[in-house]
């Protein structure tokens, strides 16, 4: 009989500049490059127990046992893994996740960092953080970017070797707090991946992908003078960018509700009367509101006084994925 196991953890992450659509579906080749910072506090814990006894893969998640797309996506990405390694052995993966999977939380982003560094560890490879990375792309793109910790950059390449995540920053370098508003917690209809794949229909989106230079130099600038309010300014209109390609995609994607479109108001509305804060929204209606931490207590507050609001996360700049 063999046995092989090993446990990792990694955080989710929030985009400042947003990874939506490829130039590449397979291969997660993002069409722009993006920015992010790992969400402290919030983890996915993995453990992988490659054995040879087992005659499938088996997926508990949260406690429940997988089937469907959930099992078919993990089994494809420890394919890749297996066949670095040139094993064919099944695996039992025991995932956990401390805040809600599937709504716009980037849950497939730590599930793959974690499940990278879990499996490629129980089956003795060797690896770097830049390879780590390209393999967790592969299975979810935003996986890349939970891989290295505190504030970091996805080069988008131009194959399966140039295109990896790496930190422009650590998670100490700047004091900030996601304050995550969470208006449904519940799993969202419609995937990430399914919308990447409509990013192309959006007579938006080749502009969007053009800009994307320049949004990424404001943005690491902003980080690396740490300038809240030129911050500020560009993820929101980067999260903007990326939810009107949504909204203009055949057929199109509305993740914000009601309630997401008002909160983005009062939190521009706070802004304006000197609270340091801004927001952004990923493919989901939940809305993160950074701010400096010495307004997280304040915001959490306002936050939690809103009804829609059904929950407050918080969270400071995470590290890296890593081994239990």
């Amino acid at each position: 009989m063999t046995t092989l196991t090993a446990t990792a953890t990694a955080h989710p992450n929030i985009a400042f500049i947003k990874y939506w659509g490829n130039q590449d579906d397979p291969l997660r080749l993002p069409s722009n490059g993006s920015i992010s910072m790992n969400l402290g506090g919030l983890t996915t814990q993995t453990r992988v127990t490659f054995d040879s006894h087992l005659p499938e893969d088996i997926l508990d998640l949260n406690g429940v046992r997988q089937g469907g797309q959930f099992l078919k996506r993990v089994t494809t990405h420890l394919n890749l893994v297996r066949g670095i390694r040139g094993l064919a052995i099944h695996a039992h993966i025991l995932s956990e996740n401390n805040f809600p999977t599937g709504s716009g939380i980037a849950s497939s982003a730590s599930a793959f960092a974690a499940l990278t560094l879990a499996a490629t560890t129980a089956l003795g490879l060797q690896m770097g953080e830049k390879d780590l990375s390209r393999i967790a792309r592969r299975g979810s793109g935003s996986a890349c970017r939970s891989i290295p910790g505190g504030f970091v950059e996805w080069t988008a390449g131009s194959n399966d070797r140039d295109s990896f995540a790496f930190s422009i920053a650590s998670p100490e370098f700047w004091d900030l707090t996601d304050c995550i508003a969470i208006l449904e917690p519940d799993h969202k209809k419609i995937g990430s991946t399914e919308g990447h794949s409509l990013a192309k229909t959006s007579p938006l989106q080749a502009a969007r992908v053009e800009d994307a230079e320049r949004r990424l130099e404001i943005c690491r600038e902003a980080i690396q003078k740490r300038d809240f309010a030129e911050l500020a300014e560009i993820i929101e209109l980067d999260s903007t960018m990326m939810h009107a390609v949504m909204m203009t995609s055949t057929p199109p994607l509305f993740y914000w509700n009601p309630a997401t479109l008002q909160l983005l108001k009062t939190v521009i509305a706070w802004r304006k009367s000197g609270l340091p804060v801004a927001a952004s929204v990923d493919a989901g209606p939940n809305v993160h509101v950074i701010c400096e931490t010495s307004a997280a207590a304040s915001v959490a507050k306002r936050l939690s006084g809103i009804p829609e609001v059904k929950e407050v996360l918080l969270s400071q700049p995470g590290g890296p994925a890593v081994l239990k």
